[in-house]
């Protein structure tokens, strides 16, 4: 077939047919149901077992969806990778097959959801377009496959998920039994539904024109020399928004020869691409993305939802790359960027941000090893006159949040909608902008249908007003930045247009008309005011504050007094000296009353517990909550002791473990609260746990541990750097027997031993042994739990000691 084909029954045939030729398989579908994924997984299994890569992405939506055709994909499929798009009562209803050929690619678009009928012999409608049609067409296709796959409302298909979803999917059915035949008032709805608009960046001219590093870019450049030379092979560097992080990279290149350069927005590829040009005029720069790929360049700039498929990884060498780069590092904790990680081997792995908000994203910090070569907070960039400084206004909101459904990370629209949409707020908002505006305007809105609303309002009072979403042309955009610029508009009323890879200096207000369900888009939304401009002194802030989920949280971004243990901490933040910061009385009752209301921190550290099980899928280990957990880690040994004291508390261990627990809790106690000034006690443990389940619990003597201690303390620079860069351990990094065995002798195995409890530690006659007796039931478990904690801290020990060289 090398034309379009129309094909009005019996989809599957045709569904068979290409799985069949396919070297690459994604599927979006509104929905699933257990009839439909019955006919197709036989064929599908087949490809699985050709190791072809299988992405299938299903809707949530009205929970039409049924649990049992999500489960039936989970065991037959259980190399398919699998995500549910959670519409949150927005309409999500595409229906596409994409497969990737060797020869030829096939794109099916039309009305067939996942179920028997609409596969086979009820009405519906499909046209099938091969390649040979428009080669492009389809690698686009391919590239907002993957925007909607890992957008923020997608969540991976496992037991836990799967299980949280039957829940929702049985409470919703009780109050709306869905038909197994829609009715047309039904269907009319679905199909008229107002989806959530697409973040949309806008990248203005290159603001800088300096070719010589800024204070900031240089002080980011001097932090990486001293990461490289500790010999790191990856590092994260937080940037705020305006410090030129861009360029950075682009100085930072010169070291390499061949570079490349990833992110999620066209935008900020032709961004960067700009500004590497500036800094390498001599260099070939080129992009990779779905309409133009050239793979000699020096310089690659590549879109993560084309280079992130199998099939255009394949397409390079492990070693293609010196140095890697990944812009706007806080999303690359998503599968489709550990995908490309796990695929190169640079010699340098570069993360750069503005918001890695850790209780956000801590997930991010596991890509870079938790090595952050620098960061400077845009409070910092403030104090040093990098950025404008702010007055902030939060505004009394008078909405009830607690009314409207939470949807694990977000707000039900319809419902948020309802209670956004009204006079009197919209009023409200009016009253609080005219009182503290000053010439430009962004305001940020929840959705799309906001932003008309708030526009038309503004428009009848006489205000210059707009409304953009990523249903705006794009010339319309520019045309409205520009008229922005100009001062023939004075507001923008936006979604999320303005987060990211924009650039709109004489902007000097700031107005949020939204809950707070992100810190890392609230520090981005903050930093579209900061930049410095002629005839510009400072950025206003205006916020609306109600009973939403984080308002009490959200004003931390601005603090520069970091949280002191066991001291209260007032709601108003302490801003840098050129800042103002006011709080209307009912704001500061208001989040009073939420701090007291929050969960305790028992409960917190539980909650982020089982978010982080939900996205894995199973139980995470110590070293994984630690940095994919949206808490702190270090409040696991003060409040619960120990990890597994964590997940006995939370109900979490079986008849076996509960038994280990109990029977060996003091020595999983011992092994997460013994003080560590070095590394050493744990270097020892992880010698011995090297030998094995069997065999861990053999005394060792100083002269067997030496060379595995030695060993792993000189094979990285950031670890000699930490732990034998003093007088004394300098003299020890080329291997001497006798002098490490006598290090090692002193401390750890004496010094341990002398000051464990209840003698679980012992070292006699130069043997060094842990007093433990499991039975051979208990043997594995105890040893596992080991060495989950012992990774943990040898982790969290040299993260630490990074953190305080910079």
């Amino acid at each position: 077939m090398s034309k379009l084909q129309l094909v009005t029954s019996q989809l599957v045939t045709h569904l068979d047919r290409l799985s069949k030729e396919a070297v690459e398989i994604h599927w979006i579908t509104a929905f699933a149901m257990q009839s439909g994924v019955r006919i197709i997984t036989p064929f599908l299994k087949e490809a699985a077992e050709r190791r072809v890569p299988i992405k299938l992405l299903v809707g949530d939506y009205l929970f039409v969806t049924q649990p049992e055709a999500l489960e039936l994909l989970l065991d037959e499929l259980p190399s398919a990778e699998i995500r549910l798009w959670k519409s949150g009562g927005a309409s999500f209803h595409p229906k596409s097959y994409l497969f990737r050929g060797e020869e030829t690619s096939h794109l099916i678009v039309g009305s067939s959801n996942l179920s028997k009928s609409a596969l086979t012999t009820g009405v519906e409608w499909s046209l099938i377009a091969p390649t040979s049609v428009d080669e492009d067409v389809f690698d686009e296709a391919v590239e907002q496959f993957h925007k909607h796959f890992y957008a923020g409302q997608t969540i991976p298909l496992n037991s836990e998920t799967l299980r949280e979803y039957r829940e929702l999917h049985e409470k919703a059915n009780l109050k709306r039994p869905v038909s197994p035949v829609w009715s047309e008032a039904e269907e009319t709805g679905l199909m008229l539904g107002v989806s959530d608009s697409q973040q949309i960046a806008e990248t203005a001219n290159p603001y800088i024109t300096d070719l010589s590093p800024r204070p900031a870019q240089q002080q980011a450049l001097d932090a990486l020399d001293n990461v490289m030379e500790e010999d790191y092979s990856r590092a994260m560097v937080v940037l705020a928004t305006g410090l030129g992080k861009t360029y950075l990279a682009a100085f930072f290149a010169k070291k390499f020869k061949r570079v490349l350069f990833v992110a999620h927005r066209q935008e900020i590829l032709h961004q960067a691409k700009q500004s590497f040009q500036n800094v390498h005029p001599n260099k070939k720069s080129a992009f990779y993305h779905a309409t133009e790929k050239d793979i000699s360049a020096d310089f690659l700039f590549a879109s993560i939802y084309t280079l992130g498929s199998e099939y255009h990884l394949d397409q390079f060498e492990r070693d293609a790359f010196d140095l890697i780069v990944v812009d706007e590092f806080h999303h690359a904790a998503s599968p489709t960027y550990r995908r490309l990680l796990e695929h190169f081997n640079p010699q340098f792995l570069l993360g750069i941000t503005a918001t890695p908000d850790r209780m956000d994203n801590q997930d991010v910090y596991a890509l870079c090893d938790g090595n952050v070569a620098i960061s400077i907070h845009f409070l910092d960039a403030i104090e040093r006159n990098w950025l404008a400084p702010f007055r902030y206004f939060g505004v009394y909101d008078n909405t009830d949040y607690s009314k409207i459904r939470w949807l694990g990370n977000r707000y039900h629209e319809e419902e948020l909608l309802q209670a956004q949409v009204r006079e009197n707020y919209a009023e409200a908002v009016f009253q609080a902008w005219r009182k503290h505006k000053q010439t430009r305007t962004i305001v940020f809105c929840s959705t799309v249908r906001q932003t008309r609303f708030m526009d038309r309002f503004f428009r009848e009072r006489g205000i210059r007003s707009m409304s953009l979403s990523g249903e705006t042309p794009a010339e319309e955009r520019k045309a409205a930045r520009a008229q922005l610029d100009s001062r023939e508009l004075e507001i923008i009323f936006t979604v999320d247009l303005f987060n990211e890879g924009v650039d709109i200096p004489k902007v000097d207000t700031l107005l949020f008309i939204r809950p707070t369900e992100s810190l890392t888009v609230y520090t981005q939304q903050i930093g579209r005011g900061l930049r410095i401009a002629e005839n510009k002194d400072h950025c206003v802030i205006i916020d609306f504050i109600g009973n939403y989920r984080n308002a009490d949280l959200k004003l931390g971004v601005f603090d520069t007094q970091p949280q002191v243990k066991g001291k209260a901490q007032g709601v108003q933040p302490l801003v840098p000296v050129s800042c103002d910061f006011h709080l209307e009385l009912e704001v500061v009752n208001l989040l009073e009353e939420l701090r007291k209301k929050r969960a305790p921190r028992k409960q917190a550290m539980i909650l982020a517990y089982r978010e982080l099980k939900l996205e894995l899928g199973r139980r995470p280990t110590y070293l994984e909550f630690h940095l994919q957990g949206k808490a702190d880690s270090r409040a696991v040994k003060q409040e619960f002791g120990s990890w597994f004291g964590l997940l006995a508390y939370a109900a979490e261990l079986n008849a076996d473990e509960i038994e280990v627990w109990t029977k060996h809790q003091n020595w999983f106690l011992e092994v997460e609260k013994t003080g560590m000034n070095k590394s050493y006690k744990m270097v020892v443990l992880s010698y011995m746990l090297s030998k094995g389940a069997g065999d861990w619990l053999e005394p060792i003597t100083p002269v067997e541990a030496g060379p595995y201690f030695h060993q792993f303390l000189t094979e990285k620079q950031y670890r000699m750097n930490a732990d034998l860069n003093d007088a004394q351990g300098k003299k020890l990094r080329d291997y001497d027997e006798k002098k490490v065995a006598n290090l090692i002798k002193r401390m750890p195995m004496t010094k341990w031993s002398g000051s464990a409890k209840d003698s679980l530690v012992a070292f006699d006659s130069g043997r060094f042994s842990l007093n433990l007796m499991p039975n051979d039931e208990h043997q594995r478990i105890l040893y596992e739990w080991t060495h989950e904690i012992a990774d943990y801290r040898l982790h969290a020990y040299f993260e630490r000691k990074a953190e305080h060289r910079n």
